[in-house]
Formats: C-alpha cells, sequence, structure tokens
C-alpha cells in the first residue's frame, strides 16, 4: 500500500512541476468558457423570472432566482478574474449538474429527454475535466527565472 502512495505522489509531483503558473490576464480557453456560461444562466434565469415562467404550474420564488443570479454573476466575475474559490465552486456546480442529469437520463420515458440530457452531460463533464488543470495552474507556485 506504502509502495503505490509513493509511486501516486511521484506522478502527482512530476505533474504538478510540468505546470506553468497562469501569467497576469491569461485566461485558458476552458476558464472564459466557464466565465461565460455562468453568466449565461445567471442571465437566462433573470429573463425567465421577468418573462414570468413558472415551473411545473407555479411562479419559482423571486428570492431564490435572484440569489442564483447573484451567485452566477459572482462566480462569473470570479472566473473571469481566475480566482481559485469561483473555479472550484463551479466545479461543484459541474459535478452536481453531471449527476442530477445522469440521474434524470437513468428516468428517461422518451427520446427528448435522452436528447436533452446527454448533450448537458457530456458539456458539463468536458468543461469539469478541462477546468481541473486550470485550477492546478492557478494554484502553481510561481517559478523563480
Amino acid at each position: 500500500m506504502r509502495r503505490g502512495y509513493a509511486r501516486s505522489e511521484q506522478r502527482n509531483a512530476e505533474v504538478r512541476a510540468q505546470l506553468a503558473p497562469l501569467e497576469p490576464g491569461e485566461r485558458p480557453r476552458p476558464l472564459a468558457v466557464a466565465a461565460v456560461v455562468a453568466a449565461s444562466l445567471g442571465t437566462a434565469n433573470l429573463v425567465a423570472l421577468v418573462a414570468g415562467v413558472e415551473v411545473q404550474g407555479e411562479q419559482p420564488s423571486t428570492v431564490g432566482v435572484l440569489l442564483f443570479c447573484a451567485v452566477m454573476y459572482m462566480a462569473a466575475v470570479g472566473l473571469w478574474m481566475a480566482r481559485y474559490w469561483a473555479v472550484l465552486g463551479f466545479e461543484v456546480l459541474l459535478g452536481l449538474i453531471v449527476v442530477v442529469f445522469s440521474l434524470f437520463l437513468l428516468r428517461a420515458s422518451n427520446v427528448l429527454a435522452v436528447v436533452v440530457c446527454v448533450p448537458i452531460i457530456v458539456v458539463a463533464g468536458w468543461l469539469f475535466w478541462k477546468l481541473i488543470r486550470v485550477m492546478g495552474r492557478i494554484q502553481a507556485p510561481e517559478r523563480v527565472r
């Protein structure tokens, strides 16, 4: 067990050594995509609230929708500024989206449900995976040149 752990730690150290910290103002593509997705989610929910969209025949809580919009806009700004807390929080949201839509897919009773769930799972999973390296680069220590 210890030997396997040592090998794993050695591999982790090698990968960490290869990570270059983000340059000031640098935004890798997955980070920019995540910021746009967060801003779009906030805007879409705000537009739906103003348009009076009902969910299962009822108007959603205005406070809840506004709170979600505020969190998404804060996440978008944090992602755009390459803040670790924003990337980590958005990773949690993406992980929950993948799990929830996978559960929806298990209960899918028609083709439309599958057509909606699969792309969401694929896109959220792809973005989750790509943001892992970005988080490592945000945490990477500055190298002495």
